[in-house]
């Protein structure tokens, strides 16, 4: 894989867990970030803002998040892996998603200086 170009997005991030058969949380950021809303026949989860996470929710935070620049050509392959593996061997735990357009993935905020060296050292390019 070559190497990406990632965008350290400015806010701690929640990663949070409704009930199935909640109402899936209409949540508007009033500034920019991204908000992720899956729903499966177990559970919504939910990636947002810490500040926007559903109140009802069971919330895991803070995490921070990075962005590959896109958009990402659905036939290429490797990407997450290529983000994955330095993570992995430097021993910091991770939350991927996806949206149409790019991925995403969560890191502890406590993990974050661990977590952009991992990524330098493979060769990724890191905008703060």
């Amino acid at each position: 894989m070559s190497v990406l170009d990632l965008v350290l997005l400015p806010d701690d991030y929640a990663v949070c867990r409704l009930d199935r058969g909640s109402a899936v949380p209409a949540i508007e950021p009033g500034r920019d970030g991204v908000v992720s809303v899956t729903r499966s026949a177990d559970e919504i989860s939910v990636i947002c803002p810490a500040d926007l996470a559903p109140p009802a929710a069971a919330t895991n935070t803070p995490w921070r998040c990075l962005q590959v620049a896109g958009p990402v050509d659905f036939a290429l392959t490797g990407i997450l892996a290529s983000l994955v593996n330095p993570l992995a061997d430097a021993r910091v735990n991770i939350f991927a998603f996806s949206t149409y357009e790019t991925d995403y993935i969560l890191v502890p905020t406590v993990r974050l200086a661990e977590a952009l060296t991992a990524l330098s050292g493979a060769g990724h390019r890191i905008a703060t």
